[in-house]
């Protein structure tokens, strides 16, 4: 008998024993080049079964932990804010529960209704962003909420030196310009991640990892790729020089897996998040 495998591997213990919950968020509708991200959450859960639930870089294994995948909702593709509204009121159930909300994408915008769930709970708040773009766009062709946006809308939650910016290399003159006196933006590359996280030592964050920040020689499959990106072992040295920090959500967004036919993004996506979801253990 074939069964149907709907859970990322080894993240399907019971509900009420997870610490950390992962949800789906398969939402695409602000996309401003090539649209597709909608497809990512389902995409690393199917293609997790070519990964192993055990890391040698951290001697840990998901199957000795309590994660639970309640997988995709189903979002509402024809407007923006009624999907963030549902993402928030996932991710604060999750909260209210106890646990830790973890969002795969989707596109970067998603991470907004997480972040307003998240926020509601720690007023003190910071963000930590890997990404190839600003996204601090006030707006995008008229869209306040776009992908372009996030970060705009979420540093109007959190405010000034909340948001910390790694492998940011676009956006407008405006956004940099804005990221000079609101944000702690580090362009181009990840340096710097040991400071931030001895200045973020104790307080609440929120991990949020837009896969573009890899080069599209090792992840193709986005929607924006962006030249002169990290390599995947930069990006994943950064991450685990966040072990200890108070992470109390996060997540992984902009995998549009049919644009990559060889499937190495996906299996980027799949082992970056076993790692994530090991370390926040």
């Amino acid at each position: 008998m074939q069964i149907e495998r709907k859970a990322f591997i080894g993240c399907d213990s019971d509900y009420e024993c997870a610490k950390t919950v992962i949800f789906g968020a398969p939402f695409d509708s602000t996309t401003s080049y090539r649209p597709g991200t909608r497809f990512g959450s389902s995409a690393i859960r199917s293609e997790s079964f070519g990964i192993e639930t055990y890391s040698p870089y951290q001697d840990k294994d998901l199957l000795d932990y309590n994660i639970f995948d309640a997988g995709d909702p189903e979002l509402c593709i024809g407007s923006v804010e009624t999907a963030l509204q549902q993402i928030e009121d996932i991710a604060a159930e999750i909260i209210a529960d106890g646990k830790r909300p973890f969002m795969l994408g989707g596109e970067h915008s998603v991470t907004l209704g997480a972040v307003r769930a998240v926020y509601k709970k720690y007023k003190g708040l910071y963000i930590i962003q890997f990404d190839a773009h600003a996204d601090l766009r006030d707006d995008y062709l008229g869209v306040k909420n776009s992908h372009a946006c996030v970060m705009r809308r979420c540093h109007e939650m959190v405010g000034d030196g909340h948001i910390y910016q790694f492998g940011i290399r676009s956006g407008d003159r405006e956004e940099f310009r804005f990221a000079d006196t609101h944000t702690k933006m580090h362009k181009f590359n990840l340096d710097g991640m040991e400071k931030a996280a001895e200045e973020l030592a104790g307080k609440p964050v929120y991990l949020t990892i837009d896969m573009d920040v890899l080069d599209p020689s090792v992840f193709p499959g986005t929607g924006t790729p962006e030249h002169g990106g990290v390599q995947f072992m930069e990006l994943l040295e950064a991450v685990f020089k966040l072990k200890g920090l108070n992470i109390v959500a996060a997540d992984i967004n902009e995998l549009s897996p049919h644009y990559d036919p060889s499937g190495i993004s996906t299996a980027a996506a799949c082992k970056l998040l076993r790692e994530i979801l090991l370390m926040l253990e």
